[in-house]
């Protein structure tokens, strides 16, 4: 008989198609899962499956007696309790750097659409005002990658990339760690140093209470008028009232944004602005992404039943 695993977040059914073909997927839909199955089925889970954003405490861990693994979809995991699951003897597992290239796609993708204004050349073109020789200020020449300061806030698998990636692009990259690491980039002792030297500044930090509103005003104002944020991590990495403001005053430039504080609505005052450019978060919404994140969930499922450690497993905070 298969084991019984419960979906505990919202998930497209085709994303769980592999691990139905292993296990018995009792799906929530999103749903508190009491109002869903009965307490006596639910009694006797030992596995979960979430998405690593989804609130998820010891008060949640507390009904399920027997959970003994919780298994993130992706690589992230801020919303899963860490402490409260390991003093209740429960493993956590992730997707650790299954999505990198794809979430550092985005951000060069996000960074190259905002400093060139990609969004606000296409409406030129559509609405005639190109055709009829319409001036814009937005459409003036704006600064090329070559010698632009990228800072990389986070130098995990993702800042890696995206660094990489600048660095292509003949851009100066810099980043600024809790780590230094042996690597070809400049490094910042603080946030606040990496944001008076950079122009654009890349948000690829592991969200949690650390980095919680960590971009505020301040690192705001410090990029400067010409300066750009991109955040590809978490919304609650960034003070979303403050980037309003500074989108608004013209304290920054713009700003790219996969990720939002209260997803999936994005503010109507970010919505209203030209100079940002929203993705739905798909940082890491592309084919082979799914294929490693799932890859990653079956080894970490597998092996919990069969009573070995997980091989992706998140560290005790």
């Amino acid at each position: 008989m298969a084991e019984k695993v419960l979906i505990y977040s919202r998930f497209p059914k085709s994303m769980m198609a592999r691990f139905a073909e292993r296990f018995e997927l009792l799906d929530t839909g999103g749903k508190p899962a009491r109002e869903v199955f009965p307490a006596e089925e639910l009694n006797g889970i030992r596995a979960m499956l979430t998405a690593g954003g989804s609130p998820l405490g010891a008060e949640a861990m507390d009904l399920f007696p027997k959970l003994g693994a919780i298994v993130c979809y992706g690589t992230g995991y801020d919303g899963v309790d860490i402490k409260a699951a390991a003093s209740r003897n429960i493993a956590v597992g992730h997707s650790p750097g299954a999505n990198a290239a794809s979430v550092a796609d985005i951000a060069m993708t996000l960074m190259l659409a905002t400093t060139r204004r990609i969004l606000v050349a296409d409406q030129y073109v559509r609405s005639g005002d190109w055709a009829a020789s319409k001036q814009s200020p937005m459409m003036r020449p704006q600064a090329g990658m070559p010698g632009r300061r990228i800072g990389v806030f986070g130098m995990g698998e993702i800042g890696r990339k995206i660094a990489a990636r600048c660095a292509a692009f003949e851009s100066e990259v810099g980043y600024f760690s809790r780590t230094r690491y042996d690597l070809p980039y400049q490094y910042f002792p603080t946030l606040e140093a990496l944001a008076d030297w950079c122009s654009v500044l890349m948000i690829a930090v592991r969200a949690g209470a650390e980095t919680h509103h960590v971009v505020n005003a301040d690192i705001l104002k410090r990029l400067g008028a010409d300066g750009y944020v991109v955040n590809i991590s978490r919304g609650s990495v960034i003070d979303e009232k403050a980037l309003v403001a500074a989108l608004t005053d013209k304290t920054i430039a713009g700003a790219g944004l996969d990720v939002f504080e209260k997803e999936p609505h994005a503010p109507d005052a970010l919505t209203a602005l030209p100079n940002v450019v929203l993705a739905p978060h798909i940082g890491g919404h592309t084919l082979d992404s799914h294929v490693a994140m799932q890859n990653c969930v079956l080894a970490n499922l597998t092996a919990f039943f069969e009573g070995k450690p997980l091989p992706y497993a998140v560290k005790s905070a």
